[in-house]
C-alpha cells in the first residue's frame, strides 16, 4: 500500500502561505503537477499513491469516482490560483502523472491543462507532459492530447522481456511501448520518454541491454532508466521474504548502470541527471528539472507534494478524503513545513549533485569541502568542473551518488 505521509504542522483552512513564500518569486519558475490516483491493477513493485476500483470500494462513494475526478481536481487548481494571488507568473511546466493518467477520457486531461491556461496562463514554450501505460491509448486517444496542448508523453515501459514483466506485475505485452513512440510521433509529440527499471529479480544482463535497445530502436527522446528499489509493504517485498523470487544486490545495480550509460552513450544519449538521458537539451524533461533546481511547483491531487518559496505541503491521501475538503470549500493540505535556510542548503546539494552541471562548491561547508576534496582524489568529481568552482559527479561517481552526497552536506 502506498506509504505513509510525513509529520507537519497543519495547513490553513484556506490553503493561505506566509507572505515570505511569494517573496522574489517572479525570479522563480513555476511549475504545475497534477496527480491521477487511478490504476487498473496494483504493480507489484509500487508504494505510490495509487487505488484500484477494487480498493476504492465502499471507501470513498461517489466523491472517489474517475468519472468526476476532473472537475475536483479543477478545484484545486482554482484553490492555487486564489493562495498565490496576483503572482503574475504564467506556468511554466505541466506534468500529469499518477496512476494512471490515460485511465482518464483524454477530455479530462484537457480540461484540467485548460483550467491551468485559464487561472494562470501558461508560458510560450511551455512543456506539458502525461505519463501513459501502453496498454491505455491509442492513435485517436493521443492525437486528441495533442490537440489539447500536450506536446511530451511518458510511457512506463520498464522491459522488453516478458518474464520481467511479470515479476513487476505489469499488464502491457512486450513491443506495445514501442508501438506508442510511433503513435506519438504520429499524432504530432516532439518528445517522448521511455521508463525503464533495471535490477529486476531474475533479469539477467542480456535481458537488460535487450531492453535499452528496444527502448533505443523505438525513437525516443529521452529515456529514463532506474534501478528497483523494494519498498516494505508491496507484493513484491512479500514475495522476496517468502523466497518465491531472489534479490538483486547493489553489485548488480551498479553492473546495469553502467552497460546503460555505455549504450545510451553509444546511441547519441546524454546523461544530464543520474537517472535520466536525452538526445539534445530540448529533450530534458523540464519539469523535472523544476524539482531537482528547488523552484516552485503545486502538486493537485491526492497524496501529491507542493514547494513555494520555501514552503512545502503535501495533500491528504484519500481520494475520497480529498474531493470532500474541496466540496466544503477547505485545502486538502494534510501538513506542510517552512524550510530553513539550512534545509534549503542541504536540498541543493542533495539534488543539485545529481546534475550534469553539478553544485557550486560555494554551498559547501568546511568538513564538506575537505569531503569533496577526498572526493576528487577518488576519483568521484570531475577535475575540470572542480578547477571551476562546481563538484560534478564522474561516472564512479553517479554509481556513489548517495554516499558521496552524504559526505558533502556536513
Amino acid at each position: 500500500m502506498p506509504s505513509a505521509l510525513p509529520d507537519g504542522e497543519p495547513v490553513p483552512d484556506d490553503g493561505s502561505l506566509p507572505a515570505s513564500a511569494l517573496a522574489g518569486s517572479a525570479d522563480r519558475p513555476l511549475g504545475f503537477y497534477l496527480h491521477v490516483p487511478y490504476c487498473a491493477t496494483r504493480c507489484g513493485y509500487c508504494d505510490f499513491n495509487t487505488y484500484t476500483a477494487t480498493e476504492l470500494r465502499g471507501s470513498g462513494g461517489v466523491l472517489a469516482s474517475r468519472d468526476n475526478y476532473a472537475d475536483t481536481l479543477i478545484d484545486e487548481i482554482r484553490l492555487a490560483r486564489k493562495v498565490l494571488g496576483d503572482d503574475p507568473r504564467p506556468v511554466r511546466t505541466v506534468f500529469v502523472g499518477g496512476g494512471t493518467p490515460t485511465l482518464l477520457a483524454a477530455g479530462d486531461l484537457v480540461r484540467m491543462l485548460a483550467a491551468i491556461r485559464d487561472e494562470f496562463e501558461l508560458a510560450e514554450d511551455a512543456e506539458v507532459t502525461t505519463e501513459a501505460n501502453p496498454e491505455s491509448v491509442d492513435p485517436a486517444y493521443l492525437s486528441a492530447l495533442r490537440e489539447g496542448g500536450f506536446n511530451r508523453v511518458s510511457f512506463g515501459m520498464q522491459s522488453a522481456r516478458q518474464h520481467v514483466l511479470k515479476v513487476l506485475d505489469r499488464t502491457h505485452t512486450p513491443g506495445r511501448p514501442e508501438a506508442c513512440v510511433a503513435e506519438a510521433r504520429a499524432a504530432g509529440f516532439d518528445h517522448v520518454n521511455l521508463d525503464l527499471i533495471y535490477g529486476t529479480p531474475g533479469e539477467s544482463d542480456d535481458d537488460w541491454r535487450a531492453s535499452l535497445e528496444a527502448a533505443i530502436g523505438a525513437g525516443p527522446d529521452h529515456v529514463s532508466a532506474y534501478a528497483l528499489i523494494v519498498e516494505e509493504g508491496t507484493q513484491l517485498a512479500r514475495r522476496i521474504r517468502r523466497g518465491e523470487v531472489p534479490m538483486t544486490d547493489d553489485d548488480v545495480h551498479a553492473d546495469r548502470y553502467l552497460i546503460a550509460d555505455s549504450v545510451f552513450a553509444e546511441a547519441g544519449f546524454d546523461w544530464y541527471e543520474v537517472s535520466n538521458w536525452a538526445t539534445s537539451e530540448a529533450g530534458r524533461c523540464l519539469h523535472n528539472e523544476l524539482y531537482w533546481r528547488g523552484a516552485d511547483w503545486w502538486g493537485a491531487g491526492p497524496g501529491a507534494h507542493s514547494h513555494v518559496g520555501g514552503v512545502r505541503w503535501w495533500n491528504v491521501k484519500h481520494p475520497g478524503a480529498y474531493a470532500a475538503a474541496l466540496a466544503s470549500g477547505k485545502s486538502p493540505g494534510a501538513g506542510r513545513e517552512l524550510l530553513s535556510d539550512e534545509d534549503r542548503r542541504v536540498e541543493r546539494i542533495l539534488l543539485e549533485l545529481r546534475l550534469r552541471e553539478g553544485v557550486p562548491l560555494s554551498l559547501l561547508r568546511a568538513e564538506g569541502l575537505s569531503a569533496s576534496r577526498r572526493a576528487l582524489g577518488e576519483g568521484l568529481l570531475e577535475a575540470r568542473p572542480y578547477e571551476e568552482g562546481r563538484a560534478v559527479l564522474t561516472l564512479r561517481g553517479r554509481l556513489l551518488a548517495d554516499a558521496v552526497v552524504r559526505d558533502l552536506v556536513d
